[in-house]
């Protein structure tokens, strides 16, 4: 049973930074690509970041890219998403989520939730102006 567990989220002011966290368990999590999505609401999920098994691919929508950072740590099993100079635009639920096949690369691009399989519980972030 793959399980993965968001932490991190919290109140922050415009400008501010915040990392969140997702552990993850079940399989070998070095294998598989992983993401982060958000969910305002209203509005649709959307895509923040992915990031290829062995950690060296990412990639980013333009409303993120050069304030996000998505990393992992695959011998902890542990996923990141550095927030920097946050926004109140980017007051969302976030979610870690994972792939359902091994090995896929990252291509540059949006990302359709539908790509992805396991997600998990979500974490509140809430950016003030």
């Amino acid at each position: 049973q793959v399980q993965l567990v968001e932490s991190g989220g919290g109140l922050v002011q415009a400008g501010d930074s915040l990392r969140l966290s997702c552990a993850a368990s079940g399989r070998t999590f070095a294998s598989y690509r992983m993401g982060w999505f958000r969910q305002a609401p209203g509005r649709e999920r959307e895509f923040v970041a992915i990031i290829g098994g062995s950690g060296g691919d990412t990639d980013y929508p333009p409303s993120v890219k050069g304030r996000f950072t998505i990393s992992r740590d695959n011998a902890k099993s542990l996923l990141f998403l550095q927030m920097n100079s946050l926004k109140p635009e980017d007051t969302a639920v976030y979610y870690c989520t994972s792939d359902r096949f091994p090995g896929r690369p990252v291509i540059a691009g949006p990302h359709d939730p539908h790509e992805f399989y396991y997600w998990g519980q979500g974490t509140q972030v809430t950016v003030s102006s």
